[in-house]
């Protein structure tokens, strides 16, 4: 089956502030319990917030002028901690299509990318740029190119990195391993046939 090729994302965005942002707090471990990730969106960054009776603590995603924004910027070193793949799952499934920060760490950013989830990073003086201007504007859209490594917010046009074969996987469509090995199943098989323990 062919993956789409992710040359840019485009979509509302919004800024959630902070460095080390963990996969513990994107999402914590006892929502955890699921057989698959559908709606592991509803629970992310749920104790940041909300408090323990389930009401609403001020949060920019629990900020109405920022309901549907499909671009997170966000701090160094963004998803740490433990290698959980339901922190990349929960961003999917609550409608993020792509993430600006300082950098990522190692095993989220994979985690990531095998969603076609382009994870770019950014200095910390665009950073502050781009978080006054989408503070500034909320509903309007940003574009993150990974074709041209930009990020692209009304009349800015600010440098973004990323991984080159991470985006060379997105860019050609070849983002999932899963998919690349299904679509090789003959291969597979004709490998399985040579193995004298299968």
């Amino acid at each position: 089956m062919a993956l789409a090729k992710i040359k840019q994302v485009t979509g509302s965005s919004i800024y959630v502030p902070g460095d080390d942002i963990d996969t513990d707090r994107i999402i914590p471990a006892r929502f955890m319990k699921c057989v698959t990730f559908d709606g592991l969106g509803e629970y992310l960054f749920h104790d940041v917030r909300f408090d323990t009776d389930g009401n609403k603590k001020p949060h920019s995603l629990n900020d109405e002028k920022f309901s549907g924004a499909s671009i997170m910027l966000s701090g160094k070193n963004f998803g740490c901690g433990s290698s959980r793949e339901h922190a990349p799952q929960s961003l999917y499934r609550a409608g993020f299509r792509a993430i600006i920060a300082g950098n990522f760490a190692e095993i989220f950013f994979g985690n990531s990318i095998n969603l076609g989830i382009p994870c770019v990073s950014m200095d910390a003086t665009h950073r502050s740029t781009l978080a006054e201007w989408i503070n500034n504007h909320p509903s309007a859209e940003v574009t993150v190119d990974v074709d041209l490594l930009q990020v692209r917010a009304g009349d800015l046009v600010l440098p973004s990195e990323m991984r080159a074969g991470a985006r060379d996987s997105l860019l050609n469509g070849a983002w999932d391993p899963l998919d690349e090995l299904l679509s090789a199943s003959s291969e597979v098989d004709q490998v399985a046939q040579q193995l004298a323990y299968v």
